[in-house]
């Protein structure tokens, strides 16, 4: 089986590091459980410099490597893996996030799973000069059985896979997300992703 798995929210708990973050810059205190949009210039009401100020500091590589990671990510992974499973990493992540990211992927023990960064957000706008390993027309031509994305703004991307089982995770932002088919499915944690997958092979 081949996956395709998202990053931020999905292997780490990318936007708990960011109501940190939003706080610590703007004194915007706005809960977890509150973040009601993946767009998070809306979530944290923020102004344009603002909002490209903190993803700024969102992205350098030290924070990006403090992420926490989402319980059961690499554990769940990498039995994938062992099991003859193909896992590629597809963020959102501009190109010069790629170092601190595979470093992340590294020390938590997921050095055999692939990452590419993908545009899907056009968020190389507030990293002058960011670029993707991977464009759109290339990742088009690839093909997945399973998906684990927690953004809604994401589903478009598997439109050309009809046969694909998409495994949302669930995050205050996607609870109110319409799902475009019956082969979306949500998952509270890791090991209702496994066990979904199992119920499949």
């Amino acid at each position: 089986m081949k996956f395709y798995v998202d990053f931020d929210d999905c292997l780490c708990e990318t936007a708990k590091a960011f109501t940190v973050i939003a706080d610590n810059l703007f004194g915007k205190t706005v809960p977890y459980e509150s973040m009601s949009s993946f767009n998070l210039q809306e979530s944290f009401h923020l102004k344009d410099d603002e909002y490209e100020e903190m993803m700024i500091e969102g992205h350098k590589p030290e924070m990006l490597i403090s992420f926490e990671e989402t319980p059961g990510a690499s554990k769940t992974l990498n039995d994938f893996i062992d099991a003859g499973h193909d896992v590629k990493i597809i963020t959102g992540r501009p190109s010069v996030a790629y170092e601190a990211s595979r470093i992340w992927l590294d020390q938590h023990g997921l050095d055999r799973a692939e990452l590419f960064c993908l545009n899907k957000y056009g968020r190389d706008s507030f990293i002058k000069n960011g670029e993707f390993n991977l464009e759109l027309e290339d990742y088009y031509k690839m093909k997945f059985d399973f998906a684990i994305e927690d953004s809604p703004m994401a589903f478009k991307f598997f439109n050309h896979m009809p046969e694909l089982k998409v495994m949302v995770f669930d995050r205050p932002w996607n609870k109110q997300a319409s799902f475009p088919g019956s082969n979306y499915h949500r998952c509270m944690d890791w090991e209702m992703i496994r066990e979904k997958v199992r119920s499949v092979n």
